[in-house]
């Protein structure tokens, strides 16, 4: 994304603030953020798939809706309503092929109107079929997820994303010699997943109250956080949606605020960064110690910036339509261990992974068996838990030895953590040498994280090795 999309988003924002004055505030969102995720979802190599990617991303919120929604809910005339004007939207976006608007909206040229009847219609059928026999049951909730699950697996595991190519290249008649694992870019489902399966395990678990179709569709494509997160709460989100918007408030100055803060850090720090920070070409040709240790302190601040600047970019969007966003990072490279680390950098994915697998599988430790120790317990739970953050990134080598990185360092450091705490009194009587151990501390923590980034930033183990090694000198 570039600042004029930026600034167009901004500009779209702010008019919407305007408009949404009245009750048909969430109707408004809805049109506007329907348009708004097939604009931002960017051109794929396989022809049309950039049209069809955002509609499958509508179909699969809806399913998620019917399956956590009762009946009742479900046969409340609104809704009804809601899912109509999702339909003419699409309709409109196919029909700008005729119209001499085509790539104005998406990225390259919608598909023929005819294939777009025959697919929304078989994708009509089977939602009202949904309709008519699902429940929110564990069953279809379990398998709501598994789905979710499978998508995920298609789209992170290369083999299975490169299989799904040439299958979607036969279908349109494109060559499939061509096809790559890169082909389907299907811009933010990784955040959406997230945020049906938070909807799914929280109506299982009890916790979930039905909502509208207008209000769920909302919360999972609100265009402000769609691509880059962060990773709101249905009940809170619905909270804000359903507060009326003052157009001339503070709360329009701190999106301006967050706004700008946002863009200089993407656009003016991180963008600067990246010319210097590591990556696949300079890593290969690096020669000197002093200069590996500077594209490495390079990247670590320039992913940093980078999911920050998008971060308080999504949070200023969202304050513009009256939706205040969870704050995801809080000076995470100022912390004094990995925990604290892990608890202000991508906060709200840290709690997602609590909510719905750390917290859980603890329990389950704690409960089936008991005679595990506590040391094991940690170990087994945090690996665990980084290897799958580290997956959701994407299913390679690297990304398991990054998840494994993290993992044993929150396991160390726990561990060290508690044979401290009889120590700690005679410590914290002497401030100079507590402020020292916190200094050292948070520098050491820094530097762990910093070098836990050569995996992240790497496509191989090999090439990753190779900057270890010159960064301590042991490369001949």
């Amino acid at each position: 994304m570039v600042i004029s999309d930026l600034l167009i988003l901004a500009g779209f924002a702010l008019l919407l603030r305007l408009l949404s004055q009245g009750k048909n505030r969430s109707l408004l969102l809805l049109v506007a953020s329907t348009l708004a995720i097939f604009w931002l979802q960017p051109a794929t190599p396989i022809r049309f798939l950039d049209f069809w990617l955002p509609v499958l991303t509508l179909f699969v919120t809806v399913i998620s809706w019917l399956v956590t929604t009762e009946t009742t809910q479900k046969q409340d005339r609104r809704n009804w309503l809601s899912a109509g004007i999702v339909l003419i939207i699409v309709l409109f976006i196919a029909s700008t092929r005729y119209l001499g608007l085509d790539e104005i909206l998406t990225s390259s040229r919608p598909p023929n109107f005819i294939q777009v009847l025959f697919g929304l219609g078989f994708l009509s059928i089977f939602t009202i079929l949904l309709k008519r026999f699902s429940r929110p049951t564990s069953s279809w909730l379990v398998g709501g997820m598994i789905f979710l699950l499978i998508l995920f697996l298609i789209l992170k595991v290369p083999q299975f994303s490169l299989w799904t190519s040439i299958g979607l290249r036969s279908l349109v008649e494109q060559s499939t010699t061509s096809a790559s694992a890169l082909d389907i870019r299907w811009l933010g489902f990784s955040y959406v997943a997230f945020r049906l399966i938070h909807t799914l395990r929280d109506r299982q678990g009890g916790k979930l109250a039905d909502v509208s179709l207008a209000d769920y569709l909302n919360y999972i494509i609100f265009f402000p956080s769609f691509s880059a997160g962060p990773i709101d709460r249905l009940p809170r989100f619905v909270k804000d949606l359903q507060k009326p918007v003052i157009f001339f408030s503070p709360e329009l100055g701190d999106a301006f605020y967050r706004l700008t803060i946002g863009i200089f850090k993407k656009f003016a720090l991180a963008d600067t960064l990246s010319l210097i920070a590591l990556n696949p070409q300079n890593a290969a040709q690096l020669q000197s110690t002093g200069w590996s240790w500077i594209l490495v302190y390079a990247y670590a601040f320039q992913i940093y910036f980078d999911f920050a600047g998008y971060t308080d970019i999504a949070i200023g969007l969202g304050k513009l339509l009256g939706i205040t966003l969870p704050e995801n990072f809080n000076r995470p490279y100022l912390k004094s261990n990995l925990t604290q680390f892990w608890n202000n950098w991508h906060m709200t994915l840290t709690m997602w992974f609590r909510a719905y697998f750390f917290n859980p599988f603890t329990r389950t430790l704690r409960t089936r068996y008991r005679s595990m120790s506590v040391g094991w317990i940690v170990l087994i739970t945090q690996i665990s838990t980084m290897l799958l953050i580290g997956l959701w990134h994407g299913v390679t080598l690297n990304f398991v030895l990054w998840g494994m990185w993290h993992g044993l360092g929150m396991f160390v450091q726990n561990r060290f953590s508690d044979w401290m705490k009889p120590r700690q009194g005679g410590i914290s009587e002497r401030p100079r040498l507590q402020l020292a151990l916190n200094v050292f501390n948070t520098l050491l923590t820094f530097h762990f994280v910093a070098l836990g980034w050569i995996w992240f930033a790497l496509p191989d183990a090999g090439l990753s090795m190779h900057v270890f090694a010159r960064l301590f000198g042991l490369a001949g």
